[in-house]
């Protein structure tokens, strides 16, 4: 085998060091496809949870997320700096021991999300409800970040 080198000049017997490299990473590759569903894997990966929306006016910013079935008693929320933090638990009925799933996309357990706030925000003015499933988190701007009319002169 002949092989040219840099600068055109021709060797022979020479081997590419990176082709161990390449063949880790289509085996790594092969692993990360199985891992995450597309090939043999039996149940979907885990999606994150809850969704949510985050919207703001002038004043306020709004969390909504859908928590279907969470009972607002299985619920904590903190605020801590520019951060919420969502949390708690999801409990779903089981099915019985020998019973045989063809799709299982709904998960029990514990769940944890972190959400970053955009602005500064006043920990002491949050409000939360629960209608419905959708959790609504209500929390006031700091002074600081509300923006200011300037007048000019």
């Amino acid at each position: 085998m002949i092989t040219r080198r840099l600068f055109n000049i021709p060797t022979a017997g020479w081997h590419n060091p990176f082709i161990e490299l390449e063949r880790m990473s289509r085996q790594m590759d092969q692993l990360s496809s199985t891992l995450m569903g597309r090939s043999g894997l039996r149940f979907a990966p885990a999606r994150v949870f809850p969704a949510l929306n985050i919207t703001e006016d002038k004043d306020t910013y709004y969390i909504r997320a859908e928590l279907p079935s969470i009972k607002a008693d299985d619920l904590k929320l903190e605020v801590n700096g520019r951060s919420l933090s969502i949390s708690g638990e999801r409990k779903i009925k089981t099915e019985g021991d020998h019973v045989k799933y063809h799709r299982r996309e709904r998960e029990a357990g514990n769940f944890s999300r972190i959400i970053e706030l955009p602005g500064d925000v006043d920990a002491d003015n949050v409000q939360a409800k629960m209608v419905d499933g959708i959790l609504t988190v209500t929390i006031a701007k700091s002074e600081a970040a509300k923006p200011r009319q300037i007048a000019v002169s």
